[in-house]
């Protein structure tokens, strides 16, 4: 099992990076929103999101992954009938659920909102993003999950593979490339696209709480919580009534009264 999740995690690491890679240069040859390559957007502010991205590597490293193993190491029970492919597919489908609750938390909770802000105050939205999140967030939320884990029973693969997909969702969804409307009408009916998480990120606070979904997109519809919003070109990115920090600033906001 330790071999396995070796490779899992060798594997998800180079999968990432390629789509990463592959969103990053292609939303700049193709954007959907111009604001993408302005030469504040490409260097000063990537600079800043690449910087908790490298952060959260670390935090990954020494804290989330040891205690998403204990927790898998530990669950309190797993129904005998919850395995094979189909155990699977109910894993991730519940995992997704468990995240859509989870980010609903973090916008009605004031204390997790001090956190989550910091990934919202991001006057502009691309790949990079998705990968900005302030460290105690990263950590929090992996204890909050740690307790999923313990009470669900999901096994390590599975935590593992949906992790993967929430990076590959998140970078799609939050990435400035220009996508055929139709194309993107069709899958938005199933996973969330730019269009849908754009509205999320719109700065308007009626908007900023809703369209909580990271991977399937049918949470939203089933809980009310999709924005009649749509997508428009020019679109004001950030929180409402708030400006983007230095990276100082974001990294001591979820501490100042």
């Amino acid at each position: 099992m330790e071999w396995l999740a070796h490779s899992l995690l060798t594997g998800k690491a180079l999968f990432v990076g390629v789509w990463f890679a592959a969103l990053f240069v292609g939303e700049r040859l193709y954007p959907a929103d111009e604001r993408g390559r302005a030469a504040g957007s490409r260097w000063e502010r990537l600079g800043r999101n690449l910087t908790f991205w490298a952060v959260n590597i670390g935090v990954s490293l020494a804290v989330v992954l040891p205690v998403t193993t204990w927790a898998a190491n530990h669950a309190f029970w797993r129904p005998y009938w919850w395995t094979g492919l189909a155990g699977l597919a109910l894993d991730i489908l519940a995992l997704d659920f468990f995240l859509y609750w989870w980010h609903r938390a973090n916008h009605e909770i004031p204390l997790l909102w001090r956190f989550h802000s910091v990934h919202h105050l991001d006057e502009t939205l691309d790949t990079t993003t998705a990968v900005r999140f302030h460290f105690g967030e990263v950590s929090i939320s992996a204890v909050a999950r740690a307790l999923v884990i313990l009470v669900i029973g999901f096994p390590l693969l599975s935590v593992l593979l949906y992790e993967t997909l929430i990076l590959v969702a998140a970078l799609f969804h939050h990435s400035n490339l220009k996508l055929p409307p139709e194309f993107e009408r069709n899958l938005s009916r199933v996973i969330i696209t730019p269009s849908i998480h754009w509205v999320h990120h719109h700065a308007r606070k009626i908007d900023t709480d809703s369209n909580y979904g990271t991977v399937f997109s049918f949470w939203d519809r089933m809980f009310r919580s999709k924005s009649p919003a749509v997508r428009l070109a020019g679109m004001p990115i950030g929180v409402e009534g708030q400006a983007e920090k230095t990276l100082a600033s974001l990294l001591a906001r979820p501490f100042r009264g």
